[in-house]
């Protein structure tokens, strides 16, 4: 079992930045792929950025040049730099592990950001 735990969200302006972080509970991070979701109330969740093992990124296409995704194998976490904040991106934001060698995903808890008019 892994255990994930993001921080970082909380409330900022429109225009605003946050960065978000993630810690897994668990060696083997190095070889997950890791991703950033956000959900909104009655609505999917929806990819917002991911990194694969080998450092590549994809980024939904409402964020590119916005958001940063990162992560640092050694301290086993994952980042998310969030620039130029809108207030349609007000969601709960889940930090998101792919192990394929273990052919499980976990989740984490969620952090609520919100982006005031």
């Amino acid at each position: 079992q892994v255990q994930l735990v993001e921080s970082g969200g909380g409330l900022v302006q429109t225009g605003g930045s946050l960065r978000l972080s993630c810690a897994a509970s668990r060696g083997g991070f190095r070889s997950a792929t890791l991703g950033w979701y956000r959900q909104t109330p009655g609505n999917q969740r929806e990819l917002v950025a991911r990194i694969t093992s080998g450092g590549s990124t994809n980024y939904a296409d409402s964020v590119k040049g916005r958001f940063t995704v990162s992560r640092d194998n050694a301290k086993s976490t994952v980042s998310l730099q969030m620039n130029s904040l809108k207030p349609q991106e007000t969601a709960v934001y889940y930090c998101n592990a792919q192990y394929s060698s273990m052919g499980r995903e976990f989740w984490g808890q969620g952090t609520q950001v919100t982006v005031s008019k």
